[in-house]
């Protein structure tokens, strides 16, 4: 896989979810939420976010845990057609992307975490991750 987030700052221990035992994650992979407690690789605008693998999970290994950071500063990649601004709140918006959010559904769990720099398609930005 591609783009995963590289940890830069970590400001918390990472927390224990739920993952099927046939998932294959990549550490640094964005990771969406379901019921209950449990996590999957993010792949789309609008996934729930939940955290950021903090290691690897293969599949078929009968391990049903991984470790997900909630917080802390990243490097992430901005999604083609997408830019952040400095101060702007971050959401999905395809495998291990991110892009600028530009309405107000924080409320749903589509926020990211905040950038900390300006960025353009296909580059780099720190983003404080945000719970």
């Amino acid at each position: 896989m591609a783009n995963e987030a590289t940890l830069i700052v970590e400001t918390c221990l990472p927390i224990a979810f739920t993952c099927a035992d046939g998932a294959g994650i990549e550490k640094g992979t964005l990771l969406k939420m379901s019921d209950p407690f449990t996590v999957a690789a993010a792949t789309a605008d609008n996934d729930v976010f939940v955290g950021v693998a903090a290691e690897e999970k293969i599949a078929n290994d009968g391990k049903t845990k991984i470790a997900v950071y909630r917080g802390g500063i990243f490097k992430m990649v901005i999604e083609a057609g997408n830019s952040t601004t400095v101060g702007q709140e971050c959401v999905i918006k395809g495998t291990n992307t991110i892009g600028g959010y530009t309405t107000l559904d924080d409320e749903k769990g589509y926020v990211v975490g905040q950038a900390l720099e300006t960025g353009a398609a296909g580059e780099s930005v720190l983003v404080q991750l945000k719970f």
